[in-house]
């Protein structure tokens, strides 16, 4: 995750450049039910309304909590499909909060009433993030339920009353790029606290929708909205959280920025960056599916490391005989292509392999969502890459 407002904040306001310190253990996104109400068209987990068998069941949630806490994993990210319709979701984010973790609930928000929001307060969730995906219209059709949007603002509406931290997830594409301006109005509108771009990637249903991908130009133009938006909004005292995930491609970007806009805070800045490290899957990002598979990330859901019922999580994810898993763990990734001679490798990281994997069937090769150019990367001799719909790329391993 990229958290472009601490990084602009170091642009208007200096300090010295300080190590990042190595965190506990990693994030853990525990996808906890498969089941929704909802078939949005960018699902990675390729969710439904309809029962999944061999999900956890109680006990062994709890019993792999324990083992994650000992292990040192300071944030749970409670997902799905959609966490509301799990049963013993409250049972398990209250005993989430009294051990100590950091815990987020990550909705579509449609479930969130004035019948439940009580319960929702009561946990004292840390964060609730509520997709969406453009204005009424637009996300209406992403999610595929006429009414969606206004249920989602409704539950931004009862989390903001209750005094819960609440945030907007979007992930940008050519259908919402246009309403992407009046997106970044709403959120003062509605005195948002954070707002996260996230950027396609091609997994799920993500990865057969990948033709409506915001390609280069349109990226580069949100990702220089969002910069100046959020400059804007410091410079007038407001401070938002603005983050993005899914393109490590915006760290160069906005390094790009600062030097044009804060020449010179630029070198600070990239030492500010360096020390980020970018893409971090596979190290200090983790998922547990509904089944108790773990991957890599959210979007690996067809690679998976081992399973909690096997084998305790800290026993997996400290085995780096899996060679997707050893080259995460490598410094510098063993990348390809534009990646491997990209000038901006200790920034980013090699970008994101799954989307890489997923087009060319190569963990390893470039990633062809990096929006930047050649010239930029400094690959000026490599193939000029011009900005074509994803459906004349070859496709394997969908």
């Amino acid at each position: 995750m990229f958290r472009m407002t601490r990084y602009i904040k170091s642009l208007i306001n200096p300090a010295p450049v300080r190590p990042v310190p190595k965190p506990s253990g990693p994030v853990v996104i525990w996808n906890l039910i498969r089941r929704c109400n909802l078939t949005c068209k960018h699902c990675y987990s390729i969710s439904a309304d309809v029962d999944f068998k061999g999900e956890l069941n109680t006990a062994e949630v709890y019993a792999v909590m324990d083992d994650l806490k000992a292990y040192g994993v300071p944030v749970l990210i409670l997902s799905g499909g959609e966490p509301l319709m799990r049963p013993d979701i409250f049972d398990i984010s209250h005993r989430a909060k009294a051990m100590g973790f950091y815990v987020g609930l990550s909705t579509n928000g449609t479930l969130i009433t004035d019948d439940n929001i009580g319960k929702i307060t009561e946990v004292g969730y840390d964060y609730v993030g509520i997709s969406i995906d453009g204005l009424g219209k637009t996300h209406d059709e992403f999610r595929q339920k006429k009414g969606a949007f206004a249920e989602s603002m409704n539950a931004v509406r009862l989390c903001k009353e209750a005094g819960i931290k609440v945030g907007l997830r979007f992930t940008l594409t050519q259908d919402n790029f246009p309403e992407f301006p009046d997106m970044l109005t709403m959120l003062d509108e509605h005195d948002i606290d954070k707002f996260y771009l996230s950027h396609l990637n091609y997994s799920g249903r993500g990865g057969r929708n990948r033709k409506r991908d915001a390609w280069y130009d349109m990226t580069r133009q949100a990702m220089n909205m969002l910069f100046d938006h959020c400059h804007r909004e410091l410079l007038n005292g407001i401070e938002r959280e603005y983050v993005t995930g899914n393109n490590d491609a915006d760290g160069p970007f906005l390094l790009q920025w600062a030097e044009e806009h804060y020449p010179d805070q630029a070198e600070a800045l990239r030492q500010r960056l360096t020390n980020w490290g970018g893409n971090s899957s596979g190290v200090n990002i983790s998922n547990i599916d509904n089944l108790g598979e773990v991957h890599p990330d959210t979007f690996w859901w067809d690679y998976n490391l081992g399973n909690v019922r096997q084998r305790p999580f800290s026993e997996i994810w400290s085995d780096t005989s899996d060679p997707l898993i050893a080259g995460f763990r490598q410094t510098p990734r063993p990348v390809k292509g534009r990646c491997a001679a990209c000038r901006y490798l200790p920034i980013c990281n090699g970008n994101t392999r799954v989307r890489a994997y997923n087009v060319s069937g190569d963990f390893w090769e470039e990633d062809p969502g990096c929006y930047l150019t050649n010239e930029e990367i400094g690959v000026a001799e490599a193939p000029r890459r011009v900005a074509t719909p994803v459906t004349e790329i070859p496709v394997a391993n969908l």
